[in-house]
């Protein structure tokens, strides 16, 4: 006889709380082993494969390709047991959680349904809200809704459709993802109990507060549409969904804009012996050295001199706390949006080892494979946007880091060298920096350190 468990979305590790479906690698009725992964999702930090830990036959999918599940949110329910085509259907059983503590419905009594691949999750009887499988019982809550009876006779493979909007009970906890969700809702007015949920068994999204909030602030309709869009001055326009990647890119550039003094210093060098030595290493044999590496080594060089660079401001404790190691940072322009891959131990590191590092992340972000922890942890942001074939720019400081080095793109111009105007290969470079952790003092002798670096890569060899 099998045993049909559920699989509920896991979690991601690094403080997410919800992940995007983006493809489903199972169908309902496939065979799965244990470890398979069946579905990619996205989180706010990258995509990632989530493997199920049981075999057997999939029987249900929780959320079409597109849909936003919170983590402890149910992705599959897999009979366990049998292996073979004959799966019994969704609507036969209802979805077990991972306990099956749950008593089976008596004979003749309708069983509550198992969502097909196009269902939010929603069924009759006690569904567990918010919390992973093997969360302590303790911290389980449970919400009473009532479904259509009619609800019982959709079969897996029906077609999709769409979430009734009911509105949250009226007594009886209200089901909201985080307690995050609960404070912006109260500093936005929003009424909770007045609020259906779009996550499953209506559950509440910070999504879901947000576009309340957005309606209560947006202007009354006229009474009388305008005939002539020019007279509006607007356009309906295409509205993109801020999550994902580029969501959390989004919040991340506003809070370090709103909590960061920053300023920035500038200076124009002449990399034309850095470019004739990255050269003469390349010639000599063995793996090709990056010019991206060359920097991280100027990079880490120069933050030993200036320890002040690498760190982050405790705004609680109103305390620098300045970093021993070197997580260099840098930034990576993907389909998804911008990342910033981290290179640990960047200070340990040679310039063979930065050069594949940085080659092995960037490979993972291109092809969307970069992991959590490769993402979080910087201490340090290089941003190389002389890719975009532009000299300058004014980046935002990756927070909660304290600086960022940008490079612009290598030209040839012309420069004044040995007292005679030449053509030379030259850059420019910027520091932002945020004004809490350092005057203009240090910030200048940090870029003017790494000017010279670049200048006469000689200078190098005081540190190695």
């Amino acid at each position: 006889m099998a045993q049909v468990l559920e699989f509920k979305l896991p979690d991601l590790g690094e403080g997410l709380t919800e992940a995007e479906i983006v493809r489903w690698l199972v169908d309902v009725g496939d065979v799965v082993a244990i470890d398979q992964p069946v579905v990619e999702v996205e989180t706010a930090k990258a995509m990632v494969e989530v493997p199920c830990p049981y075999g057997g036959v999939v029987t249900a999918r929780f959320g079409e390709e597109g849909t936003e599940l919170p983590v402890g949110a149910p992705l599959l329910t897999v009979a366990v047991g049998e292996t073979s085509a004959s799966a019994p259907p969704a609507s036969a059983s209802a979805p077990a959680s991972a306990s099956a503590s749950a008593p089976a419905p008596a004979s003749g009594t309708a069983a509550a349904p198992a969502a097909s691949s196009g269902s939010s999750g929603e069924g009759s009887g006690n569904v567990l809200v918010g919390y992973g499988t093997g969360a302590p019982a303790a911290r389980r809550r449970r919400v009473r809704r009532e479904s259509p009876a009619a609800a019982s006779a959709v079969a897996p493979a029906a077609a999709p459709t769409a979430r009734p909007a009911a509105a949250a009970p009226s007594d009886g906890p209200v089901p909201v993802i985080s307690p995050l969700v609960r404070k912006l809702a109260r500093e936005k007015g929003v009424d909770l109990r007045q609020l259906p949920g779009s996550g499953p068994d209506g559950l509440i999204l910070r999504a879901d507060v947000e576009r309340a909030a957005a309606a209560a602030a947006a202007p009354a309709p006229a009474a009388a549409p305008v005939t002539a869009p020019a007279a509006a001055g607007q356009h309906a326009g295409e509205r993109v969904p801020l999550r994902g990647v580029r969501g959390a890119v989004a919040d991340k550039l506003s809070r370090s804009r709103h909590e960061i003094p920053d300023a920035t210093c500038w200076v124009d060098a002449d990399a034309t012996e850095l470019m004739a030595a990255r050269a003469a290493m390349n010639a000599a044999g063995g793996p090709k050295i990056s010019l991206l590496a060359l920097l991280a080594r100027i990079c880490t060089a120069a933050l030993a001199r200036y320890p002040e660079l690498n760190s982050t401001v405790d705004t609680v404790a109103r305390e620098i706390v300045r970093l021993p190691a070197v997580h260099m940072g840098f930034a990576a322009q993907t389909d998804r949006g911008l990342v910033v891959p981290v290179v640990r131990d960047a200070h340990t590191r040679t310039a063979e080892s930065l050069t594949a590092e940085f080659a092995r992340l960037t490979e993972a972000a291109r092809t969307g494979t970069l992991t959590p922890a490769d993402l979080t942890g910087g201490t340090f942001t290089l941003n190389n946007y002389g890719v975009f074939g532009v000299d300058g720019s004014t980046p935002i400081i990756n927070h909660p880091e304290a600086a960022m080095l940008g490079v612009g793109r290598i030209v040839p111009k012309p420069w004044v060298h040995q007292g005679e105007l030449a053509v030379r290969q030259v850059v420019q470079l910027s520091l932002t920096f945020d004004h809490r952790v350092c005057d203009g003092g240090t910030a200048g002798g940090f870029l003017r350190y790494v000017a010279d670096c670049v200048e006469h890569p000689a200078v190098l060899l005081r540190t190695l």
